[in-house]
């Protein structure tokens, strides 16, 4: 269901957030981020102005990746940023990705690594989001997903108790997961 119509308003600001997800031949996995912000306007910057359409943000994370899910290699790029020859040096910062599981408390150490004058607030806000794509993205590969025709599988999958439609207790995990709904103990 699309969201309602809305009141007249004018467009000011688009961020864009994009990931790709590459199998590499060698066995790891990229991900590929990126984050634009673009005003609608001109605006006026301390750096100086900046032309409606053109890029206040365009930000690029690499990380690398195994079948664990731990980072392997990590790289930061700035390609437009709106303090030139400032923002634009945090990068080699974020190789203090390497080492990191995207499945064991990701964001908590990401915090811990390049939160505030460690890192970029964006580059940082945008590796909040690797751990969900890496799943998604290699989820048929790599994790073990299972539907209700295989449901007489011995592991738990993955899947349940990760989000609200796919609760234990859930009608959505009685229809497609039967073996591993969790019932109410009637007392």
């Amino acid at each position: 269901m699309p969201l309602s119509s809305p009141a007249p308003r004018s467009l000011r600001h688009t961020r864009a957030i994009t990931v790709e997800a590459y199998a590499r031949d060698d066995g790891l996995w990229d991900l590929d981020a990126r984050i634009r912000d673009i005003k609608a306007r001109d605006i006026v910057l301390a750096s100086g102005n900046r032309p409606a359409g053109s890029a206040v943000h365009d930000l690029s994370l690499r990380i690398t990746i195994n079948r664990e899910l731990e980072i392997v290699d990590a790289e930061a790029a700035s390609d437009a940023v709106p303090y030139p020859g400032y923002c634009d040096t945090i990068g080699p910062a974020y190789k203090k990705l390497i080492g990191l599981s995207l499945a064991k408390h990701f964001r908590l150490h990401l915090k811990d690594r390049l939160s505030g004058v460690l890192g970029c607030t964006h580059l940082t806000e945008l590796a909040q989001v690797l751990p969900t794509v890496a799943i998604q993205a290699f989820a048929d590969d790599e994790f073990e997903t299972r539907s209700a025709a295989n449901d007489g599988e011995a592991v738990r999958p993955y899947e349940i108790d990760r989000c609200h439609a796919l609760r234990a207790d859930g009608p959505a995990v009685a229809q497609y997961y039967p073996r591993w709904v969790i019932k109410a103990i009637a007392g």
